[in-house]
């Protein structure tokens, strides 16, 4: 008797397995990889590769001229630089765009700026985080190890030296990005129109914007 009921409870759960695996999940599937995808991939690659070099030959060539205070004045600076892109890359993924086209119908300045950022989020994201602000902790490392043989070259204990600096300035970028991410979420909108007003600046559609008012006025 006992093994007979425990034989229909185990098809009772075999059962109810085939129904909750055949059930419809209401999640979308992603597609697979697309042509666009592979080609933003390696635009990125190629950018990423250009601008690392840029950016280290001319860190390189500043830290034998400058003074090593100034060069660790330098060093916060880059690291400082991939956390505010880091802010502006976790904002583009965490912000509404409902509240911009009530801004754009009125006009304000950089909400159109605002909607693109965040109808291009991934790019915009993936431009911030993955390529300025992994690069800015490559050369943030790089530029401590440089001022540790400027400092200590002729010291035994340098690679003891080496090892601490590099492991501050991991700590520093590390303990900033994650300061990032809560700052980037919780105040996403903010960031994000902040950063569409800049865009609207250099692009000039602020200052037509100021002509064509102008002109209405006279």
């Amino acid at each position: 008797m006992n093994q007979e009921k425990s034989e229909k409870k185990y098809i009772k759960l075999i059962d109810k397995y085939k129904e909750l695996s055949g059930e419809n999940i209401p999640v979308k599937k992603a597609s697979g990889i697309e042509k666009e995808h592979v080609l933003w991939g390696l635009f990125i690659t190629v950018i990423s590769f250009t601008l690392s070099i840029l950016i280290l030959f001319a860190s390189t060539s500043i830290f034998k001229t400058i003074s090593p205070p100034f060069a660790l004045l330098v060093v916060l600076g880059i690291i400082f630089i991939g956390v505010l892109f880091d802010v502006i890359g976790m904002a583009v993924t965490a912000a509404d765009e409902t509240p911009f086209h009530s801004m754009a119908s009125k006009k304000k300045k950089g909400a159109r700026e605002s909607i693109n950022l965040l109808r291009n989020a991934p790019r915009v994201s993936s431009f911030c985080n993955d390529v300025i602000g992994d690069i800015c902790s490559v050369v943030s490392g790089a530029a401590g190890t440089a001022i540790v043989y400027k400092l200590f070259a002729d010291n035994a204990n340098v690679s003891l030296l080496e090892i601490l600096i590099g492991a501050l300035t991991a700590a520093f970028t590390v303990g900033g990005k994650a300061f990032a991410k809560n700052i980037g979420i919780n105040n996403a909108n903010y960031i994000v129109y902040k950063v569409g007003r800049i865009i609207a600046v250099f692009s000039g559609k602020g200052t037509h914007n100021k002509k064509c008012r102008k002109k209405r006025l006279s």
